[in-house]
């Protein structure tokens, strides 16, 4: 397993890599990071993608992607990737796609399980009101990447 920490423009993120795919991408808020951290090919590559995606020029990834839980959440984040760039869905509509249209709160949940931030795009989920609700990471950076998507 390897990591390589990446300064965003939403702030410093934290890689990692394990056996050829991409694993999490999470905020570094810890100063200490058990997990060795050597750039890789794959990491390198992963960072290029974000800075083209932050610079506006990229709208979908093309990393491979190893996202470690359950059957459930790997059913949701299946299904978030599916979501096009500037696009939204909300936990209803997303449940339903899983074929599991009473599972909304446990979609909730399975997003905020999301270990690949942005890459995994549960930003894009909202309410059915339309309000953003419910981002591990806070509101107010669905905010950033949504407005970066031109949603809101």
């Amino acid at each position: 397993m390897s990591s390589i920490s990446y300064n965003s423009p939403i702030g410093k993120l934290l890689i990692t890599e394990e056996n050829g795919a991409i694993t999490n991408i999470f905020f570094d808020s810890s100063p200490i990071c058990t997990v060795p951290k050597q750039p890789t090919p794959l990491l390198e590559k992963t960072i290029i993608q974000l800075d083209e995606y932050f610079q506006g020029n990229r709208k979908q990834f093309d990393i491979p992607l190893s996202p470690k839980g359950t059957p459930f959440q790997q059913k949701v984040w299946s299904a978030l990737l599916t979501i096009p760039y500037g696009k939204t869905v909300n936990y209803a509509e997303l449940s339903q796609q899983i074929d599991n249209p009473k599972a909304y709160r446990a979609v909730g949940q399975a997003n905020n399980k999301n270990p690949i931030i942005i890459v995994i795009p549960c930003h894009r989920v909202i309410a059915k009101n339309g309000s953003l609700t419910g981002y591990s990471e806070g509101i107010d950076i669905k905010n950033k990447l949504l407005k970066l998507e031109k949603i809101i």
